[in-house]
């Protein structure tokens, strides 16, 4: 949560919920279990996109699972420091 800039223009998307704004971010974060242990990810990518924004991508599964986690998240350097202003999860079946 600390990771995620304190705005109320922050949006989230997650594969099946949506916060906009911190505020809904920090409280859907304490209602949330953690993650699963094994969570893995890979092909992880990161492009600047001037000085003060990135935009990272990145593909996660979880052991035993049948599907793949899709995650972007787009960062903004702000005085607190780097930070997310954007992100989105989604997940496709995996193909084999």
């Amino acid at each position: 949560t600390e990771l995620f800039a304190d705005s109320s223009e922050l949006v989230r998307f997650g594969i099946a919920d949506r916060q906009v704004g911190s505020a809904q971010l920090a409280e859907w974060r304490r209602r949330e279990p953690p993650l699963p242990p094994g969570r893995r990810l890979f092909d992880t990518r990161v492009m600047a996109v001037g000085l003060d924004a990135a935009v990272v991508t990145t593909l996660f599964d979880y052991p035993g699972q049948t599907w793949v986690g899709r995650q972007s998240q787009t960062w903004q350097r702000t005085d607190s420091g780097w930070r997310i202003v954007h992100a989105h999860v989604s997940a496709v079946a995996q193909h084999a």
